[in-house]
């Protein structure tokens, strides 16, 4: 009986013990595919923290921030380390976008996926001083407003630019798009008046709505968002309406993942998507998950695939209705 016990245990302890037959053995690169301060950097420095913090890794965390051409030096850099399990990218929608918009000879299909972490969600900002009260108000204003109103985003042809030209489509306005090298540069410009309106994400511009400076209209969200404590005086994540319950039909919300370079093993793969669960579960994730408003949504595996392909899909025909699509 004793020896059957043995055999159960050790039997029960192999499909651990083979998840865990691979280890890093030098420094992990997490690359990071925009500049120092983003939103997608803010994401890679507290998964850094959260790992460190909570011993999870043996090895050490090392960001590194490859902005150039849009995020495609990041992209061709991780197709370039096949084989490489201590390399990583964080990245955003411009997984896809950058690609089509550029003809940049990457796919997401060149990495591993990993896991997904999260969704961000999108707002349409306007500076305080300004009359505009919803939606409709600042649609209004954009309908008799010559020259036309301008908003600012994150570069040319990205989220925000896309955001910014389906509402135009949407709503049948004339909208001029200025871009930045970043949603903080964009933050700026509009808290010093020299934009109309971002849409921003809730981490890019909080600093300027708890300040006074900037003023929330609407979420480009299926739903409220379910934070509800109070960011102001007045007013938590959850009080801001759907734009589409103002009269704005547009929804987006963009994935933050993590990708391996391809051509690892199955074994390299399963130990990340097991550290980046156990990233998840930290009170250090979640509080960063509040903090910014973030979507939960972590996903590996098939579930992850299956939600790229189907995200890769609207967003090339969201681009091809804006005229992102490179054709030559």
């Amino acid at each position: 009986m004793r020896l059957a016990v043995k055999v159960a245990i050790a039997a029960a302890m192999l499909p651990v013990a083979s998840a865990h037959a691979w280890e890093p053995t030098k420094p992990i690169e997490i690359i990071v595919p925009f500049p120092p301060g983003g939103s997608s950097d803010q994401m890679a420095r507290t998964i850094q923290g959260a790992i460190q913090k909570n011993n999870l890794v043996k090895q050490p965390i090392i960001i590194v921030n490859k902005p150039a051409a849009a995020g495609g030096e990041a992209m061709l850099d991780i197709q370039k380390s096949a084989g490489d399990p201590h390399k990583l990218i964080t990245t955003s929608s411009g997984i896809y976008m950058t690609p089509l918009a550029t003809k940049l000879p990457v796919s997401w299909k060149d990495f591993t996926p990993v896991a997904m972490m999260a969704q961000d969600e999108f707002v349409l900002w306007v500076n305080s001083a300004k009359p505009y009260k919803t939606a409709k108000d600042f649609l209004d204003a954009a309908k008799a407003a010559a020259p036309p109103l301008k908003t600012g985003g994150n570069g040319s042809k990205r989220e925000d630019h896309l955001i910014s030209v389906t509402m135009e489509q949407t709503a049948g306005v004339k909208i001029t798009y200025v871009p930045y090298q970043g949603g903080g540069p964009a933050s700026v410009q509009l808290a010093g008046g020299h934009i109309d309106a971002n849409v921003n994400n809730p981490a890019e511009e909080v600093a300027n709505w708890r300040s006074g400076a900037v003023k929330p209209l609407c979420a480009f969200s299926l739903k409220p968002m379910e934070y509800t404590q109070k960011v102001t005086a007045d007013m938590a994540w959850s009080d801001i309406p759907t734009c589409a319950s103002q009269g704005l039909n547009v929804t987006y919300q963009m994935l933050r993942g993590m990708f391996m370079p391809g051509k690892v093993t199955p074994e390299q793969q399963a130990y990340y998507v097991d550290l980046f669960r156990k990233v998840a579960e930290t009170p250090d994730w979640k509080a960063y998950l509040e903090r910014n408003a973030l979507v939960p949504d972590f996903r590996s595996g098939q579930a992850f695939v299956d939600f790229l392909t189907e995200d890769e899909r609207k967003h090339k025909e969201l681009m091809t209705k804006a005229g992102f699509i490179a054709t030559n």
